[in-house]
């Protein structure tokens, strides 16, 4: 399978949440990348700082999953689709 240079790259991994090489969570799990996807995609992209999701709650203030976590928390807010809501959620977004 040929991919434009153009392309995003999430667009090479297979976006898939039934079975046994799935990349993706399901809504019910919380949406996002597993870290089996998150592995596929940082071989296929080097040099990537992608990583999984923070998903504490109760992450201390000023580290750095702290902040990863507040930024994402930003980033998303206007996301209203149910994947998206699914992730926030994940991600514990309403201490923000």
């Amino acid at each position: 399978m040929a991919y434009e240079q153009n392309q995003s790259p999430f667009l090479r991994v297979r976006k898939t949440t039934k079975g046994k090489g799935r990349n993706y969570r399901t809504t019910e799990e919380g949406a996002g990348m597993t870290a089996a996807g998150v592995r596929k995609y940082r071989q296929q992209n080097p040099g990537s700082k992608l990583k999984t999701a923070v998903t504490k709650c109760d992450v201390k203030v000023g580290t750095k999953a702290y902040k990863r976590q507040k930024a994402f928390c930003s980033r998303s807010k206007g996301w209203t689709g149910e994947r998206g809501k699914a992730a926030r959620k994940r991600w514990c977004c309403s201490r923000f």
